[in-house]
C-alpha cells in the first residue's frame, strides 16, 4: 500500500527545515516504492517564499488535494510559516483526522504550536526553545522526540535527523539505516 505524505508549504516557512524534511523523504521514496510525497502550497500560488527569501515551487495546491487520504504530515517551522499553518482550517482538520487514525504527524521548530492548536499535542514533545510556553504536554530538550504517532524536532540543525525519524516511522528500520549511513550522519558524532 502506498503511503502518502503531505508537506505543506506556508509563506514564511523555515527553508532549511523544509529542505531537510522533503529531501530525506524524497530519498526514501526512491528506495521504497510505497511512498509518495505531496509538497503543497497553502494558497493558490505554486511559488512560496521562505523566512529568508528563498522561494520554493510546490507540486500541488492544497485545495486540489485536501480530500486525499494522507498517511502522514510533516510541518516545517519558521514563525510566519507556523502562523500561517495554525490558522489554516484545512491543515488543522488533516492533522485531527491523521491523529484520530493513529497516522504520523511531524512538526519541527515552532510548528508544534500548530499541533497544539489542532488539539493533538500531549505528552513529551520538543520544539525550538521558547516556543514551548503555553503548550500542552511536556517539553524535552532533544533534537527529535517520538511520542507514539507524533514526531517533533527542535529546529534547523535537526531537520535531517527529523526527516530520518519520519522515514523510520513510514518505511521501517532498513531504509532508515541505508539513508542514515548514505547521508553521513555518523560523522556528526565526531564533531567536537
Amino acid at each position: 500500500m502506498i503511503k502518502k505524505v503531505l508537506i505543506p508549504l506556508a509563506q514564511g516557512f523555515e527553508e532549511l527545515e523544509f529542505i531537510g524534511i522533503s529531501d530525506v523523504l524524497k530519498r526514501a521514496s526512491v528506495l521504497s516504492d510505497n511512498l509518495e510525497i505531496y509538497i503543497s502550497s497553502l494558497n493558490k500560488e505554486f511559488i512560496v517564499s521562505g523566512a529568508h527569501g528563498i522561494q520554493i515551487k510546490a507540486d500541488f495546491i492544497l485545495d486540489d488535494i485536501e480530500d486525499k487520504e494522507f498517511d502522514a504530515i510533516a510541518l516545517a517551522g519558521g514563525f510566519e510559516g507556523m502562523s500561517n499553518l495554525k490558522t489554516n482550517t484545512t491543515i488543522l482538520n488533516i492533522i485531527k483526522k491523521l491523529n484520530s487514525n493513529g497516522k504520523i504527524i511531524g512538526a519541527i521548530c515552532a510548528s508544534p504550536i500548530v499541533l497544539n492548536e489542532a488539539g493533538v499535542l500531549k505528552g513529551e514533545f520538543t520544539c525550538y526553545p521558547g516556543c514551548e510556553k503555553m503548550l500542552n504536554g511536556v517539553w524535552v530538550n532533544k533534537a527529535v522526540c517520538v511520542n507514539k504517532n507524533i514526531i517533533t524536532s527542535a529546529g534547523p540543525a535537526t531537520a535531517v535527523l527529523f526527516g530520518l525519524e519520519l522515514v523510520k516511522a513510514l518505511c521501517g528500520e532498513e531504509i532508515y539505516e541505508v539513508l542514515y549511513k548514505a547521508m553521513l550522519v555518523p560523522l556528526l558524532k565526531s564533531i567536537n
